[in-house]
């Protein structure tokens, strides 16, 4: 079966942020007294929507303004680093869009940032060349974290693609485990940091130019 949608995480996937975000974390924890490890990060923060990672680190008690309040203090931290450094898209992503837009196979994101970052992105990332913000998917408030498949069937309906038609692009595990739960068709996991990926049977990319391009 040939893909006809595909569905690309964000961060860590399209954009490779990882570090950025961890030290973000690191900072952010450290005012608060708190600290993780990279493991932990990867089980407790990556993938995950900021409402529950807070819940976990403070207060499954948390009111919806203090979320908000310690979410921007996070992202604010973050957004800092980002312009610090040259900020791009994953390798190859943009030929492998231009692809997909010639090929007239429909994409979009599915990403556990909010609407804080995620229009942080179209500004500086200019990502309004591949995608319009409405047909994205993202944290709002009322989709469930994952690794719950809600995010990724949101996106398949966007696409119009049945989960076995659809292609996911994803990298950290609660991701890979949101992609098996939506029962895509096909799952790629993309390594952008040093993590261990043995425990998963599915192709591992470095750059979007290793995607084999008889898929669709």
């Amino acid at each position: 079966m040939k893909i006809k949608g595909v569905v690309f995480d964000f961060n860590g996937t399209l954009f490779y942020d990882t570090h950025l975000h961890n030290q973000a974390w690191d900072t952010f924890l450290e005012k608060h007294a708190l600290r993780l490890g990279n493991e932990e990060k990867n089980q407790k923060i990556h993938g995950k929507n900021n409402a529950e990672i807070l819940k976990n680190l403070f207060s499954d008690t948390l009111s919806s303004a203090e979320i908000t309040k310690r979410s921007i203090e996070k992202e604010d931290i973050y957004q800092a680093l980002c312009l610090q450094h040259e900020m791009k898209l994953a390798p190859g992503a943009e030929d492998f869009m231009d692809f997909l837009l010639a090929k007239k196979i429909p994409f979009t994101i599915a990403t556990a940032s909010d609407l804080y970052n995620l229009e942080f992105y179209f500004k500086y990332l200019d990502l309004g060349r591949y995608f319009q913000l409405s047909r994205i998917v993202y944290s709002n408030g009322t989709i469930k974290s994952k690794p719950h498949p809600e995010i990724f069937l949101k996106a398949m309906d966007i696409l119009d693609s049945t989960p076995e038609e659809t292609l996911i692009f994803e990298d950290s595990t609660s991701g890979i485990q949101a992609a098996e739960n939506s029962n895509a068709g096909k799952i790629i996991i993309v390594k952008s940091t040093d993590e261990d990926y043995n425990e998963w049977d599915h192709e591992i990319i470095q750059s979007f130019s290793e995607v084999d391009r008889s898929l669709f």
